[in-house]
């Protein structure tokens, strides 16, 4: 046989095992890497998909929290695994596409996953201590410049993580210096915001997130947009403020798989997930914790999309000449 009819042949073969993968799978336990410590924003987003997801697919699905590394060493996990549909990943741009531009490390490419649904997309707010007794982004700025020689720490789940060049752009938009402060995951940097080890963090207005701050844990200053979050109004938007209108980013969350998967598999995931997401209950949960719900997207549109994606955010790191760590 022939080069070109071999590969013919093998073709006909793949397209008729697809569909037969696609009734069989899956056909065992299912395992969620959640790539930060349990109690953050992307922990609870998983918990709240994860018992409707699992229920459309009929398996059971287990949480596997690996944090460390702004997300990537999760991610490392999920590369490393079988491209079966047996392993998945909760992520964003912070653990696809910046952390291997950011950490020197980091060993996997953006171009290693394929998205299987993309679900929500929120704001970041900058947040600060209480401590500090301010409430504007005008006085902290007038508070940095006053004291230079102690510069202001910002937290972030790690180098190259979304609220690590946020803070950067930040600091480059305003020339004012500022300490960054590198955490495993929100939970842990969240917890020393609101003791004071830390001066503020630009936050994701999502999970328990707006709530500490409406509670007053600490204290909210700016979202960064350019019109206020529809639930969060009392917020003022930083890209609408003169000097920061580059201040305009959100994050979206969604469910990843290694790319060499199998189309059969990743339809299968895709229908599974967004159906969750539309559960009324886990919509209404994911909609009150500060998150939008984004429309179904088929994984031939969601390929288009997480191109753009890795565009757009390398675009926004070299705009800060971020350098591997």
């Amino acid at each position: 046989m022939n080069i070109p009819t071999l590969l013919a042949s093998l073709a006909l073969v793949a397209s008729a095992l697809s569909p037969a993968l696609a009734q069989t799978y899956p056909a065992k336990t299912i395992n969620l890497i959640v790539p930060y410590p349990a109690g953050g924003p992307s922990d609870f987003f998983a918990r709240k998909v994860q018992p409707d997801a699992a229920a459309k697919l009929g398996q059971t699905m287990i949480i596997d929290n690996v944090g460390g590394a702004g997300g990537a060493i999760g991610m490392a996990k999920l590369v490393n695994a079988p491209a079966d549909g047996y392993t998945l990943s909760l992520g964003s741009p912070m653990e696809l596409v910046l952390a291997p531009m950011a950490i020197q490390g980091v060993k996997y490419k953006s171009e290693d996953f394929k998205l299987v649904a993309q679900f929500t997309t929120t704001n970041t707010i900058l947040a600060v201590r209480n401590s500090l007794n301010i409430k504007t982004v005008d006085e902290l700025l007038a508070l940095a410049r006053k004291n230079k020689d102690k510069p202001l720490s910002y937290g972030s789940v790690g180098p190259g993580s979304l609220y690590h060049l946020i803070g950067e752009k930040f600091s480059q938009l305003t020339q004012v210096q500022m300490l960054h402060v590198p955490y495993k995951g929100i939970a842990p940097l969240l917890t020393d915001l609101m003791g004071g080890q830390i001066d503020m963090a630009f936050l994701p207005m999502a999970g328990s997130i707006p709530q500490t701050i409406i509670d007053g844990k600490v204290q909210g200053l700016a979202v960064t947009s350019k019109t206020p979050h529809p639930l969060f109004k009392q917020f003022p938007a930083m890209a609408a403020m003169k000097g920061l209108e580059a201040m305009d980013f959100d994050i979206w969350a969604g469910v990843q798989v290694h790319k060499n998967t199998p189309d059969a598999v990743v339809n299968t995931l895709n229908k599974a997930f967004y159906a969750a997401a539309e559960v009324p209950e886990t919509r209404k949960a994911l909609e009150a914790s500060g998150n939008v719900v984004l429309p179904s997207r088929s994984p031939a549109e969601l390929a288009r999309v997480y191109q753009g994606e890795i565009e757009r955010y390398r675009a926004i790191a070299k705009s800060i000449n971020l350098q591997a760590q």
